[in-house]
C-alpha cells in the first residue's frame, strides 16, 4: 500500500506547482488574508456577498495584468444556489472548419 501511495504521490507532484500569494496580490479578486498553508481569504464584491470568501490555492490563478479586469456582473444571472444560468443566444451563421481528416461544424453567434 505504501509503495502505491508513494507512486501516486510522485505522479501528482509532477503536475503540482507551488503557489503562494501575498496580501494585496490580484488573483482575479484581491487576496486579503492567508488562512493556513493552502487557503486564502479574498475580498469579494458586494454582488458575491453570498459566496464564501475563502478559497483553496488550487482554485486561484495569479493575475498578471497591469490594469483592472473587472467584469460587470449586471448581465450575468445566478440561481438560488449561485450557479451560473446560461441564456441562449441567436446563431447568426454556421461554418465548417476543415482539418486534415475531419470537419468541425462551428456556430457563429
Amino acid at each position: 500500500m505504501q509503495a502505491a501511495r508513494d507512486r501516486q504521490k510522485s505522479y501528482a507532484d509532477l503536475k503540482r506547482k507551488p503557489m503562494e500569494f501575498e496580501v494585496g496580490d490580484k488573483v482575479m479578486l484581491k487576496v486579503i488574508k492567508r488562512v493556513g498553508d493552502v487557503a486564502y481569504k479574498l475580498e469579494l464584491p458586494e454582488e458575491l456577498s453570498r459566496v464564501h470568501n475563502t478559497f483553496h490555492v488550487s482554485n486561484l490563478k495569479k493575475c498578471h495584468a497591469d490594469e483592472p479586469l473587472a467584469v460587470p456582473l449586471d448581465g450575468l444571472h445566478f440561481d438560488d444556489k449561485l450557479q451560473f444560468v446560461e441564456e441562449p443566444i441567436e446563431i447568426t451563421d454556421r461554418e465548417i472548419k476543415r482539418l486534415k481528416r475531419s470537419r468541425i461544424p462551428l456556430a457563429v453567434a
